[in-house]
């Protein structure tokens, strides 16, 4: 009924999981922790299995030994899918015998991939292939392990929703890098896609803030410039774009950029005279007039 990966990436500590499945709200049945480790539960699901894995490899077990935990008294065991992956990289996965077909998994160093319900047999061994191939970042390479089961096949019902988690490598345990969620689309795993290069436009937007807090003008433009770039449809970032323009002596790109997210959000000016209201845009005078924006009053 559903596939998906967990893995450790060796290099940073995180830990990432994603899935994909022709049911509403997949994205319930993966689970990450910090310096843990990841678990993904699936067919006739016993949620519980997430939660209750992570705290057994949390209480020192590996992850064949967690898994092992969990399954021990289950009374539908046979009926479950389980893949585990520990800190120390180590993992394990279950499929039981009365899983609907076809149904099985493949436990690699740092990662255990899982399927059930899929047209084709070959999906697990295309998922683990694509993720040990892929370049970048761990959620890029999780999300190429989704798009190859996809193309063997995938879910013989189709495809619904989809998730995928990041955790950092050290934090509480409810810490998450990325928690993106599909919970219904005809096309989950696209939709996904977008809205991890959103995730990565608002990761530069932040670092866009930090710097501009800080006083360093023209990083925090390039920074504003890179989440343009990537989410060139967000009229929020193009507003902040225009403000950095401006910091930056760009008095003719600046209105510009602000003449487009105007176009989008006509609030936009208001978006910023109430962070001026507030005493949170400095030179807010100077910004407001530049752009044509009503002053603040008082």
């Amino acid at each position: 009924m559903t596939y998906s990966i967990v893995a450790r990436d060796p290099e940073t500590g995180r830990f990432g999981a994603a899935v994909q499945s022709r049911w509403f709200n997949v994205g319930s049945v993966i689970w990450v922790e910090p310096g843990v480790g990841a678990v993904a539960t699936q067919s006739f699901t016993e949620i519980a299995h997430g939660p209750n894995g992570l705290a057994a490899m949390r209480a020192g077990a590996g992850a064949p030994e967690a898994l092992a935990a969990v399954l021990a008294h289950d009374p539908g065991e046979a009926v479950r899918q389980v893949g585990m992956v520990d800190a120390a990289g180590r993992s394990a996965a279950h499929t039981g015998s009365a899983c609907v077909p076809f149904a099985s998994h493949l436990a690699g160093a740092g990662a255990s991939v899982q399927s059930n319900m899929m047209e084709r047999p070959t999906v697990p061994g295309a998922m683990l292939a694509a993720f040990e191939s892929a370049s970048g970042r761990l959620a890029d390479r999780l999300l190429a392990a989704l798009v190859a089961a996809e193309a063997e096949g995938g879910d013989v019902r189709g495809r619904q929703s989809a998730a995928l988690l990041v955790a950092p490598p050290r934090g509480a345990a409810w810490e998450r890098e990325l928690d993106l969620r599909v919970d219904d689309h005809r096309a989950p795993l696209d939709e996904l896609a977008r809205l991890l290069r959103v995730a990565r436009g608002y990761e530069a937007f932040e670092s866009f803030e930090t710097l501009a807090e800080h006083g360093d003008l023209p990083a925090a433009l390039a920074e504003a410039d890179r989440a343009h770039a990537l989410i060139p449809e967000d009229d929020q970032v193009r507003l902040w774009q225009a403000v950095a323009l401006l910091g930056n002596g760009r008095l003719d790109e600046a209105r510009v950029a602000y003449r487009e997210a105007a176009a989008v959000e006509p609030r936009s000016g208001e978006h910023l005279r109430r962070y001026a209201m507030a005493g949170h845009l400095p030179h807010a005078a100077e910004i407001l007039g530049a752009l044509g924006i009503p002053p603040v009053e008082g």
